[in-house]
């Protein structure tokens, strides 16, 4: 797999590229589109978190997905987490921002600091969506919303 330096997530001194780990979930009949970035981790460096689209009126455990996923690479390339969205931030030819799904992870990790609010996180078309919701400036994001396993 070829993948942009970008993209290559480091965990724990190996190299995980985001384009297998997206190949692997979109492999799961309940998928019709994933992106997957590298979050900060305190032990391994940065670790493989998954946005995923479900095909319409399909539903998936978290655990399941990652499982999925394991059961096709090395499971330390599996991610740790997984948001459902309603849709991913793409340009007009079709590739996804990914610089604006970290942009909201970022966003909501600190709303966790910051009572709960989501600072500046958005408010366009190209809204990340967690849970049905569109993420914008000062929306209040509850756990529940957040659909991570632990």
């Amino acid at each position: 797999m070829v993948d942009r330096a970008k993209d290559i997530i480091v965990s724990g001194g190996e190299n995980i590229s985001s384009i297998e780990v997206e190949a692997a979930l979109k492999s799961h009949p309940a998928v019709t589109d994933a992106a997957v970035i590298g979050v900060p981790d305190e032990i391994w460096g940065e670790r493989p978190k998954a946005f995923v689209v479900l095909a319409g009126g399909r539903h998936v455990n978290p655990a399941d997905l990652i499982g999925h996923v394991a059961a096709r690479l090395a499971k330390f390339k599996a991610p740790d987490s997984i948001d459902f969205v309603t849709g991913l931030p793409s340009t007009p030819t079709g590739k996804i921002r990914k610089q604006q799904l970290r942009d909201v992870e970022q966003a909501l990790t600190q709303a966790k600091v910051d009572n709960g609010r989501v600072p500046g996180a958005g408010g366009g078309p190209d809204d990340v969506v967690l849970s049905g919701r569109a993420i914008h400036a000062e929306s209040p994001v509850t756990e529940g919303e957040r659909k991570n396993t632990p």
